[in-house]
């Protein structure tokens, strides 16, 4: 089977991106933005997603790291799109894993006192749902306003990644945190169950090789 690859390149006054990514990778990855803890992100990303990515972006961290943050988003949800093609065989929905049922697992994740929900609907519709982090947000962004962290990953960036992604993967994206309190766990156990959900949706159906898994004609 062709392995699904995409070049992205995105160019603008705030960042300058280069991406490669196979989504029938091994889970390698090479990244490299200038913000440690995403970097950190990203490769666990390709790791659980068994997916091998290639990124690069400078970014003008010297104004904020808001822009890097997104801008790899946008780039990651355009790499996904382009690689995925016309999606024709692919499984659609992604819940992640569930050892007793791998075909309709839900995309539980613990992350040491954690426990994070990804669902994953690669329908070509854009719709973010961010569901739990409200009152950790409020609490961690009044505590990082006490520090100079300009160019630092804030937790509230976790949601302009994903929501970047979804913009321009057009899929349905939704996370739930259902308990959790250290910020570094919380989006780690975001970005490891989104993983697993985005893994599973790729993968090729052999029930239904050839074929659009939808009734609408297109996806």
């Amino acid at each position: 089977m062709k392995q699904r690859r995409a070049t992205v390149r995105r160019i603008t006054r705030e960042t300058r991106i280069r991406l490669r990514l196979n989504l029938d990778g091994t889970g390698w990855a090479r990244v490299r933005t200038g913000l440690g803890f995403f970097d950190h992100m990203l490769t666990l990303l390709a790791r659980h997603g068994v997916l091998d990515l290639d990124l690069d972006c400078r970014g003008d961290l010297e104004v904020d790291a808001h822009h890097t943050v997104e801008d790899c988003g946008l780039a990651l949800g355009e790499g996904l799109r382009e690689a995925l093609g016309d999606k024709r065989g692919i499984r659609r929905y992604g819940t992640g894993f569930d050892p007793r049922n791998p075909w309709t697992g839900e995309a539980y994740v613990p992350m040491d006192e954690c426990l994070a929900r990804c669902v994953i609907d690669l329908s070509g519709r854009p719709y973010l749902v961010w569901r739990g982090l409200d009152s950790l947000a409020y609490k961690v962004t009044r505590a990082e306003r006490q520090q100079d962290a300009s160019s630092a990953f804030r937790f509230g960036l976790a949601r302009e990644f994903f929501q970047g992604f979804v913009n321009e993967a057009r899929c349905n994206l939704h996370l739930e945190l259902l308990y959790g309190e250290e910020p570094h766990h919380v989006v780690e156990a975001l970005f490891k169950a989104f993983a697993r959900a985005l893994q599973a949706a790729g993968q090729h159906d052999p029930r239904i090789a050839g074929q659009l898994p939808t009734t609408k004609g297109r996806l």
